[in-house]
């Protein structure tokens, strides 16, 4: 049963730009947390950016400045906005949400408790 889609992904240059969607098929409260997450090949997943109900944002440090998390609960859909992209930035890019937290930094890096998580969508930078 699909619950989090994820889509935007695809080939890009170094220096370019791609905006990732992940529309929810669950009810995710507003004040939920989301986050997005990606794996390159061979390397353990690592968390990218977490946003909370009040739009607290977390980010790692190899992305910030770069990306931005946001989302829409208006349409169900977290977004992450990724710019400057690095060849580095080559992964597979999954979202995930989570109601039943009060606060969501802690989850960067934390991909196995949340509760809804997606399949992911394909970034190439090159």
């Amino acid at each position: 049963h699909v619950q989090l889609v994820e889509s935007g992904g695809g080939l890009v240059q170094p220096g370019g730009s791609l905006r990732l969607s992940c529309a929810t098929y669950v009810s995710i409260d507003s004040r939920s947390c989301m986050g997005w997450f990606r794996q390159a090949p061979g390397k353990e997943r690592e968390g990218v950016a977490i946003i909370g109900g009040d739009d607290t944002t977390t980010y790692a440090d190899s992305v910030k400045g770069r990306f931005t998390i946001s989302r829409d609960s208006a349409k169900n859909t977290l977004y992450l906005q990724m710019n400057s992209l690095k060849p580095e930035d080559t992964a597979m890019y999954s979202c995930a949400a989570d109601s039943r937290y009060a606060s969501c930094g802690w989850l960067l890096d934390r991909f196995r408790d949340f509760a809804y998580r997606g399949q992911g969508t394909q970034v190439t930078v090159s």
